[in-house]
């Protein structure tokens, strides 16, 4: 599982640090709250850090040339000078490090919450535009690139790059022409390493994707092993498994023989370069323009500057990185959301329920060039059970897409007791509505806590009354555990019948003006389906009723019957009219269910 989330991190283009991706990166800070003063303290323990190290290697060269002089007060002095400044480093660092952890999980806690909150408000347009593992990835993926990025890479690029600097200013302190003939040949062989480690890490992930791709192989020949072994495709997959394990072995042999090249490399040159490095300092020394001391620090520092040049081309890609996640992350934050009410006390409006669909023309953002509903009038009075009826595909869960607003119609208007709902408050709308959809989708929690969805601040009784009437009192009565059952991911504890009545069940609480039932009982048994219409029909008096069925055995006794064919209204009436149309959609419908069963 890390080495999935490095893949991910790794793969996550980079984006170019203009002065705009900077500035936009930077309203990050916005989240950081009445923490700032962890962000400003943290900083001034970072320099704190940097200044302790650049010092150290300075008093290790006087400690020995304090040794070499044989002075034994001073050479103790200095030590104890060294130690106090490790000393000071250490807690430096921990408080350094300390402050930044706290400021930034603080950042983005506040982060992922308006980011979550804002997700949740959009609208049903950019979800149907978006897919659900990219806008997850936004919030694991980014997010934890921005955590790492925010605890250690800011505060380590910092660093190195005073290092750096300070490295060099202290290095042609001791000796400009060492200093000269360190930086022709050091930081040339830091920035080859770090190329060939990126290679090298390049040739590990392309061992890693042949090793996933051989699991998949395995998983895939088990799990349909019945299919293997009917079609006798043995020695098929026995093949196809040989090919990837030989994939593995070249890309292993390979990527061990570039990481020899490797370890070659860091001996001969790096190492190379600061035997070179002693061997001109020791010409020096001979020559009388550089004592032991100054060629010991030289080297420490040497060392640092690099590491430091070496480490900083991985942290500047690192930046980059979490710059082109931020900027993602605040598309996503700069989208328009919905006109909610997501705090307070909410109103709970009256409503008839009298809906009246007038000329309504809609298209989906995402397929402009195909229109979904044309021209559609037809309208529902209060109390009165409409059925929308019509071949897949015809525009009839549109319908009721736009009259929850999900979408909003390019032309014509939907009113509900004669007000178009564009007026009414999109919050109070909804909350007089409710849905029993043909897959129900129940939260990982209790019955209970999945039927008090309708009303979450609900007691005990109203839940009990609510199941009573959906028909699901006695079912789920039977479990060891009764209400507090776990219904499992999606409610996949529960029968197909079980779910549905859970969720007539959490509809009966919500108490609704305006009732949507989208193909409610289609995939249900014969008995699923005769509990859940006996609760489908409590629940539908004295409501508006909008129902969308395939099986039209269902809807005999509705009020009225709107037949749709490719999005045009083509005919409507009750049952008994409907059916006398022996060229109509809805007769043919009906003869066709008719010879199927």
């Amino acid at each position: 599982m890390a080495r999935k989330q490095n893949l991910e991190t790794e793969d996550l283009p980079k984006a170019k640090l203009t002065r705009d991706s900077l500035q936009k990166s930077a309203r990050i800070f916005q989240y950081i709250g009445n923490h700032k003063w962890k962000f400003v303290l943290g900083m001034c323990f970072l320099f704190c850090t940097i200044g302790t190290a650049l010092v150290f290697p300075f008093i290790l060269g006087k400690l020995i040339e304090a040794a070499n002089n044989k002075d034994l007060n001073t050479t103790n002095t200095i030590a104890l000078y060294a130690a106090g400044i490790l000393l000071a480093q250490s807690v430096f660092s921990f408080f350094r490090i300390y402050l930044f952890v706290d400021y930034t999980e603080n950042t983005l806690a506040n982060l992922r919450q308006s980011m979550y909150s804002h997700i949740v408000k959009l609208p049903m347009t950019f979800f149907s535009q978006k897919r659900v593992g990219e806008i997850n990835s936004r919030i694991s993926s980014d997010l934890t690139l921005l955590q790492e990025t925010l605890t250690t890479t800011i505060a380590e690029f910092i660093r190195q790059f005073f290092v750096i600097i300070g490295g060099i200013c202290f290095l042609a302190y001791l000796s400009f022409k060492l200093t000269l003939f360190m930086l022709a040949v050091l930081p040339v062989m830091a920035v080859m390493a770090v190329i060939f480690g990126r290679f090298i890490r390049k040739v590990s992930k392309e061992a890693q994707d042949h090793v996933a791709a051989s699991n998949t192989i395995v998983e895939e020949t088990l799990q349909g092993i019945a299919n293997v072994k009917a079609f006798a495709n043995e020695f098929f997959e026995m093949a196809r498994y040989k090919k990837s394990t030989e994939d593995i072995a070249r890309v292993g042999i390979k990527g061990g023989k570039f990481r020899g090249f490797f370890a070659a490399f860091i001996i001969l040159c790096l190492f190379g370069a600061i035997v070179s490095m002693v061997w001109y300092g020791a010409t020096l020394i001979i020559k009388g323009e550089l004592n032991v001391a100054y060629l010991t620090s030289f080297v420490m520092y040497s060392i640092f500057v690099g590491a430091s040049f070496g480490g900083i081309a991985e942290l500047y890609a690192q930046i980059q990185k979490a710059v082109g996640a931020t900027e993602r992350v605040f598309d996503i934050l700069e989208e328009d959301v919905e006109d909610l009410q997501t705090s307070g006390n909410i109103n709970v409006i009256a409503l008839k329920g009298e809906v009246n669909f007038n000329q309504i023309e809609f298209t989906y953002p995402s397929r402009k060039e195909m229109q979904i509903i044309k021209n559609i009038s037809f309208s529902a009075k209060s109390g009165e059970t409409v059925a929308i009826v019509g071949p897949s595909g015809s525009g009839k869960s549109t319908m009721v897409s736009l009259l929850l607003r999900f979408y909003d119609p390019q032309k014509g208007s939907i009113t509900i007791d004669g007000k178009n709902i564009k007026e009414y408050n999109l919050t109070e709308l909804r909350n007089r509505m409710a849905i029993v959809p043909q897959d129900v989708l129940l939260f990982g929690g209790s019955i209970k806590e999945n039927i008090a969805y309708g009303k979450p601040n609900a007691n005990m009784d109203e839940i009990m009354e609510a199941a009573k009437q959906a028909n699901a009192h006695d079912f789920i009565m039977s479990f060891p555990e009764q209400y507090n059952t776990m219904v499992g991911e999606r409610g996949v504890k529960l029968s197909g019948g079980q779910r549905q009545r859970i969720a007539i069940a959490r509809a009966v609480l919500k108490n609704p003006s305006i009732l949507i039932l989208d193909e409610a009982t289609s995939s249900l048994d014969s008995e699923s389906e005769r509990l859940v219409q006996q609760a489908l029909e409590k629940l539908m008096v004295g409501r508006t009723t909008f129902v969308i069925a395939h099986r039209l055995s269902t809807i005999k006794n509705v009020d009225k019957i709107v037949v749709i064919d490719h999005g045009e209204l083509a005919e409507m009436g009750a049952h008994t009219e409907l059916i006398k149309n022996t060229e109509g959609i809805y007769y043919n419908l009906s003869k066709l269910q008719l010879q199927l069963n």
